[in-house]
């Protein structure tokens, strides 16, 4: 939740006893214009204000009609404070018969869970090392530092271009990762200086939206490889994922300005492109173009639709400042062709780092699982190194940090003997595989899905 709350919809909390909703109930409020949802067995109606939720209409809307406890303490850093703007949602609570959890649910992993949270809490390991993140930005402006420093020193040669767009590469990845620490709040205790700073990195360091990132990224938390919720497997019929889509009906859609398209894949003939081969034109159009062409426009255009001049205004402070410093070395055209070759080399490292740990996973409808269960089918960890760490911006440990998205991430290997504690009690997998293994599994995975569809197309 979060501001604007005050201007919802619902009843205030009175003296007289509350309503109560069975779950029965509570599932059929769960459209795009009626949304329910629970959260500590209270029950609100965030139908109109959901579009003022700070982090987008769609992640609160994936979670109508069913309890959103574990994502609303996952997400949110001052719960009291939130729970302030909750007041005017509330419609009522879950009859007394009514378990907590929706769809059978596992209620026990969800208890231990959240006591494993508390632990965590206990632990003081939501609490930041502040030298860390400094350092970490230190390090990126360093970076640029020597960048500008070899062209100025050395010339604009092919030998010093190359050396200074592989630094500024590696500076845009590192970038990427720092800001990914702010936007979830993982920083500050205050959410607000969070926001500052994220603004600064992802705008002013590289070029790209806060706003952007949120609307998307937390949908992603939310509902990890969920088709239709996590806007992160949705390819636009570029690849199919996971063993569902490649063989039966999907519907593709996309949460940024595209209309939803309905689809069908293998068992309906459906052929946008040779699947079969996916995994090996993969290295063409994925990692190549994803920031560069797909990525930048996508950035641009949300900006510019949804009027966030904000976030507009700190895009261009980079623009301006990387055409002011290289323009006198490279010309305008040579400029922008640098910085696309800047990109392209960003994209590559983004790529494979973010799919090792989803892509390879299961990617299916909505499953309606426990948060720790649902998260541990969508993730996994790659082996903890001092490279790995870097190199990844300790996204190696993916499954602590989609169970604690604001926990910092100097504090993931503390917590992850206790989570693989749990994983063992119920017989959940935690995996957990080398750096290299990790991304030949990409390639892996893509060749699986494509056999699946290849088959189902021919033969079904």
């Amino acid at each position: 939740m979060g501001k604007g709350g005050n201007q919802g919809e619902g009843a205030t909390e009175r003296e007289t006893p509350m309503p109560t909703f069975s779950w029965e109930e509570i599932q059929k409020h769960n459209l795009r214009t009626d949304k329910w949802l629970v959260i500590d067995r209270k029950v609100y109606n965030i139908t109109k204000w959901s579009s003022r939720h700070p982090g987008g209409h769609r992640v609160i809307g994936h979670y109508a009609g069913e309890d959103a406890t574990d994502a609303f303490r996952a997400f949110h850093r001052d719960l009291d404070f939130v729970r302030k703007f909750m007041k005017p949602l509330l419609i009522g609570e879950l009859a007394p018969e009514e378990p907590s959890q929706d769809h059978g649910k596992n209620s026990q992993i969800t208890e231990d869970f959240q006591a494993l949270r508390k632990t965590a809490e206990d632990m003081n390991l939501f609490e930041s090392n502040h030298l860390f993140f400094l350092l970490l930005l230190a390090h990126i402006i360093v970076m640029e530092s020597i960048a500008w420093f070899t062209i100025f020193y050395f010339g604009n040669g092919w030998v010093p271009t190359v050396i200074t767009a592989f630094v500024l590469a590696t500076s845009q990845a590192q970038a990427g990762w720092l800001q990914h620490d702010y936007g979830h709040l993982s920083v500050f205790k205050k959410s607000t200086w969070n926001h500052v700073v994220h603004k600064f990195i992802i705008g002013h360091l590289k070029g790209a939206s806060a706003n952007w990132w949120n609307h998307r990224h937390f949908q992603h938390h939310a509902k990890p490889n969920i088709f239709h919720k996590d806007p992160d497997v949705n390819m636009l019929h570029v690849f199919v994922l996971g063993e569902w889509q490649p063989v039966e009906d999907t519907l593709n859609y996309s949460s940024w300005n595209l209309c939803g398209m309905a689809s069908r894949y293998g068992k309906k003939k459906l052929k946008y492109l040779p699947y079969n081969h996916q995994h090996e034109y993969f290295f063409l159009i994925g990692p190549p173009l994803l920031i560069p062409l797909y990525f930048q426009y996508q950035i641009i255009m949300t900006m510019i639709v949804r009027k966030d001049w904000v976030d507009l205004a700190w895009a261009i402070s980079y623009y301006a400042r990387f055409f002011i410093t290289y323009i006198p070395f490279y010309g305008v055209l040579g400029a922008i062709i640098f910085l696309n070759f800047i990109r392209f080399l960003e994209s590559h490292w983004f790529v494979w780092v973010t799919q090792m740990n989803h892509i390879v996973m299961e990617i299916d409808r909505e499953p309606y699982r426990d948060w720790f269960s649902s998260q541990l089918a969508a993730t996994c960890n790659v082996e903890q190194s001092f490279f790995n760490d870097w190199f990844s911006g300790h996204l190696n440990f993916q499954i602590e940090h989609h169970l604690f998205p604001t926990m910092p991430r100097h504090n993931f290997h503390k917590v992850a003997p206790l989570v693989k504690s749990l994983c063992a009690k119920y017989g959940i997998e935690y995996q957990e595989k080398p750096l290299l293994r990790a991304l030949q599994d990409i390639i892996r995975s893509l060749k699986k899905s494509g056999e699946l569809w290849l088959d189902a197309y021919l033969h079904k």
